[in-house]
């Protein structure tokens, strides 16, 4: 059972951080997606895929992965870098 570890990213639509401090915890698909014969939709037989755990911080992420066994990557976020400027920088 292979996981990974991210913290979550800004969402590229609205300026506000809701939620970015908060870690997640994904399970990396078991089998492929395919389609149905029926509908044509794609889907499989892996539930894990449905699953998303949150925690407040990295530690807690980690220490939930040891507990149960599950082989978790950890993928660190690049630093945030701010951009200062003014708004009269925009007319030079």
């Amino acid at each position: 059972m292979q996981a990974r570890i991210y913290q979550r990213p800004k969402n590229a639509m609205q300026s506000g951080k809701a939620l970015t401090s908060q870690w997640v915890l994904d399970f990396v698909p078991a089998e492929a997606k395919k389609p149905d014969p029926l509908m044509g939709w794609a889907g499989s037989g892996d539930t894990r895929q449905q699953l998303s755990l949150r925690f407040p911080n990295k530690e807690a992420a980690i220490a939930y992965a040891e507990k149960y066994g599950i082989d978790a990557k950890l993928h660190e976020s690049p630093p945030r870098r701010l951009k200062l400027q003014a708004y009269a920088d925009n007319f030079r």
